[in-house]
């Protein structure tokens, strides 16, 4: 299958400004299931010098610093994608976690190796705001796979989708309340949920295609929760189910602030107004 992505983000300035060092996480982070068959990538105004940098979190971004001043910042990328299936479930699990957490009688996961390293993606608060719901949705499954899916499908579910143009992230009690939220809304609630339990998870953001959706592609968000014996798997609210090569990820982080697409600063007296669009296109669709 071949995809054609068109992402175009534009800043406009009410007067002119200094920009400082942006930093652009708009460049596909590896998977097996995706090649890159082409690439455009347009900045304006042309930057002073570029650079690739990786993060703590592993991302690959673009660096760029500007002279001068300017009334718009605006950023065009292009890529054609191959993809090819990926199965979501083909993994082992370690079953002596799995077991341990399962069988808790609190609900409780914990992970012997690595603990210091998966601290930035666990629950870093006392209070357990979902206790309920999530014993509700153990009493449906058989084992935590079973429940990863069944709590995935139960916020798609239950919780109404909706675009918000807003850069903002709601509180994952405020969305678990009022039934609605953006994909980076939900996201960031099941990751809260997930974390409760013990279980390590991070906020992705990048590109969801929907082959039977001719409009309506965007810049989305998921979850990726961390299972020993398995490695990141992403579970995607928005749309119910496990993520496979059908989504392309731009970043990942503990903090879902930390894989916005553009971040920076300018300096000025100056109000700034984005607007950003992406086109999602089917090439070619393999047999």
């Amino acid at each position: 299958m071949l995809i054609q992505v068109w992402h175009h983000t534009q800043y406009l300035y009410s007067s002119p400004v200094v920009l400082g060092i942006h930093k652009l996480y708009l460049h596909p982070q590896h998977r097996p299931y995706f090649r890159i068959e082409h690439q455009k990538f347009e900045i304006l105004p042309i930057p002073s010098g570029q650079n690739f940098r990786q993060d703590l979190a592993g991302n690959w971004y673009s660096q760029s610093w500007f002279t001068g001043e300017t009334e718009q910042l605006e950023i065009s990328t292009e890529w054609i994608f191959k993809l090819r299936e990926f199965n979501p479930f083909a993994f082992i699990l370690d079953k002596s976690f799995e077991d341990k957490g399962w069988n808790d009688p609190f609900f409780q996961f914990s992970y012997e190796e690595n603990t210091a390293f998966l601290i930035p993606f666990l629950q870093d608060k006392e209070e357990n705001q979902f206790t309920d719901f999530l014993m509700e949705i153990k009493k449906l499954s058989t084992g935590l796979v079973d429940f990863l899916v069944n709590l995935t499908q139960a916020v798609y579910q239950g919780w109404e989708h909706q675009i918000r143009a807003e850069e903002n992230i709601w509180e994952p009690g405020y969305t678990f309340e009022n039934k609605t939220g953006s994909c980076r809304d939900l996201a960031l609630m099941e990751i809260q949920m997930l974390r409760e339990l013990g279980l390590a998870s991070r906020f992705v953001s990048g590109y969801a295609f929907n082959p039977e959706l001719e409009e309506g592609h965007e810049l989305h968000g998921w979850v990726e929760v961390f299972l020993p014996g398995a490695g990141w798997i992403g579970l995607d609210p928005s749309l119910g189910l496990l993520t496979d090569h059908h989504h392309i990820p731009l970043a990942s982080h503990p903090n879902p602030f930390r894989t916005l697409p553009v971040q920076g600063t300018f300096a000025g007296k100056a109000d700034s107004e984005l607007t950003t669009r992406v086109d999602i296109k089917l090439l070619h669709k393999t047999r």
